[in-house]
């Protein structure tokens, strides 16, 4: 699929006019089209109207948290790539926005660059997620991963998983058996190699435990493994 106006269109949604004004600068000279809002109402509207593949959701807003418009945004579409961003640079609210369903978290002051490269990891992972799906289902015990619908089930039911959720889960499955270091979960699913802090993975991991194993605290199909990173099970359906 050819890459497109809408493919490269970005919503900033941030209070500050000249933070606005400094985002839209360095993503329109990397070609991207720029929505922005002011205000979480005004982006959840942006969201309906302009249908941004990618969106900068400040956490401060006036008129309402931006944690809550996130949770109001994946109702509304479940897989744009929403990274956050934030003065605050405490552990809990990256741990809060990863876990209601952000897939990245980017504190201020911001690196432009570095955030317009995530911005172009996310899109170019939503590319290949639609022009490579090899292996269309990965089964184990009791859970399937059905890669081309991007769905999974457990028990038969299906598991509601976020946009990064499922391509991490997939990414983990389709090496089952192999140890992959924090890297080269890194490089392969945020797809950029700037520092990024080990919880960013780790949230992640934790909430899919909580979503697939019937026990997380002694999880079956996510194993860590200490110094280097994590190692999905291989036990196949028999």
């Amino acid at each position: 699929m050819a890459v497109s106006e809408s493919s490269r269109r970005v919503l900033v949604v941030e209070p500050d006019s000249s933070v606005r004004r400094e985002i839209r600068q360095a993503c329109e000279q990397d070609g991207y089209q720029v929505v922005e809002a002011d205000g979480g109402s005004d982006a959840l509207r942006q969201v309906e109207s302009t249908r941004p593949s990618v969106v900068l959701l400040e956490v401060t807003l006036p008129d309402t948290a931006g944690f809550d418009v996130c949770r109001e945004l994946r109702k509304v579409d479940p897989v744009v790539p929403v990274i956050m961003m934030s003065s605050r640079s405490d552990e809990i609210d990256a741990v809060v926005a990863l876990e209601i369903g952000a897939d990245d978290y980017v504190t201020k002051p911001l690196r432009l660059r570095e955030l317009v490269a995530r911005m172009a990891a996310h899109l170019r992972r939503a590319r290949l997620e639609n022009a490579e799906a090899s292996r269309s289902r990965l089964e184990f015990r009791d859970l399937v991963i059905d890669v081309n619908e991007r769905r999974t089930y457990k028990n038969s039911h299906e598991v509601e998983l976020t946009h990064t959720e499922f391509d991490l889960l997939t990414f983990l499955a389709s090496n089952a058996g192999k140890v992959l270091s924090r890297e080269k979960i890194l490089n392969s699913i945020w797809g950029y190699e700037y520092p990024i802090e080990t919880r960013v993975i780790d949230v992640h991991i934790r909430n899919l435990r909580r979503k697939i194993e019937s026990q997380p605290s002694r999880p079956y199909y996510i194993l860590a493994v200490p110094g280097i990173g994590y190692r999905f099970t291989n036990a196949r359906p028999a």
